[in-house]
């Protein structure tokens, strides 16, 4: 399984810069030069793989209530963009297949990172997975497929198995290895906050990369390449890549 990653991922596209998760983040991201982005799907009631963060509408879109009580048709209406500036007004919750079309287009690698709805974990890794699979070229770099939840996780490595996986740590469990090892995961994603150079240590010492989220700060980033990490999460790519 190759990995080819850049040292800069733009986290739900340029998050600093433009409404996360929407179309307009991605294009900003691209235009910053960013060659790979992160984003979160989830299911709608109706089983639409949608690309959005939390459970509920309230903090990123004019609407309220839970994504999984929410139809595709009702979410399509609502305001993604103006709540983060009146210039984005007008800006959707955009589908996986929207987001994963314009990636093509610009030529961006992808982090679909499963964001799964609570109780349904593997219902949102296959159905998003399908979409994806059906979308993606066999020519371009596979997708990293990350997600917390471990249950996503294998249904990936079930239906998705030659695209590589990163585990997502917030709160590391004490069975953090074999959790990878069960996985089959590619990369180890941690948050830069709860880490130090002994804990990137001990994940690399399995192999793998260690990726960190997420990260907006230069002199942060720097360290953290310094201590071994492959690569930053970061809201404000630019000010990364200005290193």
């Amino acid at each position: 399984m190759t990995l080819t990653l850049p040292r800069v991922i733009g986290h739900r596209g340029a998050a600093a810069h433009a409404p996360e998760n929407t179309l307009a983040s991605f294009r900003k991201a691209a235009a910053l030069g960013v060659q790979m982005v992160e984003f979160d799907v989830k299911l709608t009631r109706n089983r639409v793989p949608v690309v959005i963060h939390d459970d509920a509408l309230d903090r990123t879109t004019d609407g309220s209530g839970a994504v999984a009580n929410s139809d595709f048709a009702a979410m399509r209406m609502l305001d993604a963009g103006r709540k983060f500036a009146p210039e984005f007004r007008g800006e959707r919750v955009p589908t996986l297949d929207e987001v994963l079309t314009l990636a093509l287009e610009l030529g961006l690698a992808v982090n679909i990172e499963i964001k799964p709805c609570p109780g349904r974990e593997v219902e949102t890794a296959e159905v998003a997975l399908a979409a994806a699979q059906r979308l993606w070229p066999a020519d371009r770099p596979k997708p990293l497929v990350s997600s917390f939840a471990i249950e996503s996780l294998m249904k990936a490595r079930e239906v998705a198995p030659d695209w590589p996986r990163g585990y997502l740590i917030w709160e590391r469990p004490a069975v953090w290895a074999a959790n990878a090892d069960a996985v089959g995961a590619a990369t180890i994603n941690v948050s830069h906050e709860k880490e130090t150079a002994e804990t990137i240590a001990e994940y690399r010492a399995t192999g793998r990369p260690v990726l960190a989220y997420t990260v907006n700060d230069a002199e942060r980033a720097k360290a953290l390449f310094d201590m071994g990490v492959a690569g930053v999460f970061s809201d404000a790519p630019d000010r990364i890549l200005a290193l």
